[in-house]
């Protein structure tokens, strides 16, 4: 008989989830932008403001009519008188005929100006002393004492309008919107700010936030019950009973779906029947049901006894390790339908199957990478596989290039938590050399 190969097996398990993820697509739930980071957008979002909402400037300097410096020379500078400042936060002002206003880097560009000349352009190339420490708290301009710290800061209006004979030069002309930062010039209001699909992180809630939106629709994440079993299992910290080993799957696999994207729930369930359908039974709210454990030949396989009647799916892949292997549509007692998909229980034939099989289709519908960057690397040393099997074996890189390749047994966890790659040996090869090429999953992350 031929096994399906990994590859096959992967596009089923695609095939499984592709209606599930379909429904979780059409879900939509709210979330302020605080609590968005990671999510998917679940509809266009659009601006409802200019951005930016105003006129502003790109620099500290003054803000001109460029027409009434068009003839500014270094030999016949144009002066001006000094209008009123403003600063950030301010309403817009006036800038009247033969003034020039002092505006600070993003504060609104005054109604008549239509450049901004920087301060270093400026003769002289600082801006009046009224302004200096103009935010200070009263005598914080000289030596502070206890009572100026403490004091509260003075208000500006007293320091927007220039003393009387207060002017300033310029020795060359500038063009129309030098250094104005055009309302709407980065997005006009009613266009789109960002489209439906688009995973939101800090550049993208930044902009929503600039646009004054306070929560966004996102989509919903995959809901998973990872269910592991077996009698043996216990909770790490408990006393270790004879013939009990610790319950490593949970963690890690929990660890691993939640870094695909899914909202995670955890349950074990004896090697039971009953248990098991009625841990599965208990989250009749879950979009997919992952099981560890159960599923191989053995006399004792509960995952298999319980699920393959009601549609599971049971039997071995071409793959080591992760040979046995479980998927289908589970028709539950309740009447409901639930996609379920089975690994090993021990844990890297788990983790390995997990790799392969269900991190890729995750994380594609969380708008991630669905696929580990790859590369081919050199061995290390000889290496043998079983040539039935495509065999995936964790390894290091070594600084040279080459791949360490670690021993193929499934129960060597602690080896797959120091590698920083995973080292596939494809079907039909049995031995290979020191030297010769294969393909490396990078898994250091």
């Amino acid at each position: 008989m031929t096994l399906p190969t990994h590859l096959e097996h992967r596009q089923a398990v695609a095939d499984l989830l592709a209606p599930t993820l379909a429904r979780v697509t059409a879900r939509t739930e709210s979330l302020p932008l605080a609590e968005a980071s990671g999510r998917l957008l679940a509809r266009d979002l659009l601006s409802p403001i200019d951005l930016p909402p105003f006129a502003n400037s790109q620099m500290d300097g003054y803000a001109v009519r460029s027409a009434e410096v068009a003839d500014a020379a270094p030999d016949a500078p144009v002066t001006l008188r000094v209008g009123p400042t403003t600063a950030a936060g301010d309403a817009p002002g006036t800038l009247q005929p033969g003034f020039a206003n002092p505006v600070m880097t993003g504060a609104a560009i005054p109604a008549g100006a239509d450049a901004v000349i920087p301060i270093e352009k400026a003769d002289p190339p600082r801006f009046p002393s009224h302004l200096l420490h103009a935010t200070l708290p009263p005598h914080a301009a000289g030596s502070p004492d206890d009572a100026s710290r403490d004091a509260e800061p003075r208000d500006l209006g007293d320091v927007r309008l220039a003393p009387d004979d207060a002017v300033v030069r310029f020795a060359e002309p500038i063009a129309s919107g030098t250094f104005v930062r055009g309302a709407g010039t980065d997005l006009a209001a009613g266009a789109v700010l960002l489209a439906a699909g688009t995973r939101l992180g800090p550049a993208q809630l930044g902009s929503i936030a600039s646009a004054g939106i306070a929560a966004v629709e996102v989509r919903p994440r995959v809901r998973v019950l990872l269910l592991s079993t077996g009698h043996e299992l216990q909770a790490p910290g408990e006393p270790l009973t004879a013939g009990g080993i610790y319950d490593a799957s949970t963690v890690m696999l929990g660890t691993a779906l939640r870094d695909a994207g899914a909202d995670v729930v955890t349950a074990t369930a004896p090697d039971w029947a009953p248990e098991v359908i009625a841990a599965i039974g208990a989250h009749p709210d879950v979009d997919l049901v992952v099981t560890t454990g159960g599923v191989s030949a053995g006399a004792f396989e509960v995952v298999r006894e319980a699920l393959g009647p009601l549609g599971v799916e049971f039997g071995p892949v071409a793959l080591q390790p992760g040979g046995p292997q479980g998927l289908g549509l589970a028709a539950l007692p309740s009447g409901a339908q639930v996609p379920v998909v089975s690994f090993p229980g021990n844990p890297v034939s788990s983790l390995v199957s997990f790799e392969l099989f269900l991190r890729p289709a995750l994380r594609a519908f969380a708008g991630m990478p669905a696929e580990r960057p790859v590369r081919r690397a050199r061995l290390a040393h000889d290496l043998t596989s079983v040539a039935a099997r495509h065999q995936v074996r964790r390894g290091i890189l070594r600084p040279d290039g080459t791949v360490e390749v670690g021993h193929p047994s499934s129960h060597l966890l602690h080896a797959y938590a120091l590698a920083d790659a995973l080292v596939h040996v494809p079907v039909g090869v049995g031995s290979l050399a020191a030297g010769s090429e294969v393909e490396v999953w990078l898994i250091d992350e």
